[in-house]
């Protein structure tokens, strides 16, 4: 069986009631706090992941700031990054996505509720006013997500390149980092079948304005990127 065919007719009957909820919240957003908003997209995911039949691993939430005002940078395998994410991390948070998502079912409300920011990154102009939107949001006190790569990984547990100019963010921005190192994310909706999987998610010690204030955001990026892999190579190690 799909696995995405399994995740909707177990939930066949709360799908509606879901779904309509989440509409309302999108058609209304200002009028609704934002933890309320953030808990129905949790429930929603939360549900989805027992329907799909994945054994999600989940550390190192307990490094969160205890203050709201972070990015998160992950490395990026799917679509299920996001499913996994909203489903662990009950701080609401928004997202940094590509373009071509944003007026996809269900996406399309959880960016309005959430106040993410569709990209283009071919368009220079539209990309830098998204970050500067991002960096006045996390100074407000708002939690963003960006994965850095810019697109999905196409092997597996293997990062691509981390772009610099993601991180500018939170170098302008002067706020902590979350690193998340995600494993095996990309088998979920990658392999046929709906077998039972596991999926690690890991979030990482925060990253202090002070340890990077004096770098570039290339630097950043790098740093950032070496303490994913580091977690990375370990799950893995430790598997073999």
């Amino acid at each position: 069986m799909n696995r995405i065919f399994r995740m909707a007719l177990l939930n066949i009957f709360r799908i509606p009631g879901l779904y309509s909820k989440l509409c309302h919240y999108a058609k209304h957003t200002h009028k609704y706090p934002e933890q309320e908003k953030w808990d129905h997209i949790h429930k929603i995911f939360t549900h989805a992941i027992a329907a799909g039949n994945v054994d999600l691993v989940v550390t190192g939430l307990e490094h969160l700031p205890e203050k709201d005002g972070f990015m998160f940078y992950a490395n990026h395998q799917g679509m299920f990054d996001v499913v996994a994410l909203a489903a662990t991390c009950t701080r609401p948070l928004g997202c940094v996505l590509k373009k071509e998502l944003k007026d996809a079912p269900l996406l399309k409300q959880v960016i309005a509720c959430t106040n993410s920011f569709p990209m283009d990154r071919a368009d220079v102009r539209q990309s830098l006013t998204v970050i500067n939107a991002v960096i006045q949001e996390v100074k407000n006190g708002r939690n963003y997500l960006i994965f850095p790569e810019g697109t999905r990984s196409k092997n597996g547990n293997t990062m691509g390149e981390f772009h610099g100019g993601s991180f500018r963010c939170a170098v302008k921005a002067q706020c902590p980092i979350v690193p998340i190192a995600f494993v095996d994310s990309f088998k979920v909706l990658d392999q046929k079948g709906s077998k039972k999987m596991q999926v690690q998610i890991h979030y990482l010690p925060a990253i202090a304005y002070e340890e990077f204030a004096h770098m570039t955001a290339t630097e950043v990026a790098a740093l950032v990127k070496g303490r994913i892999q580091e977690k990375i190579d370990q799950c893995l190690a430790e598997r073999m």
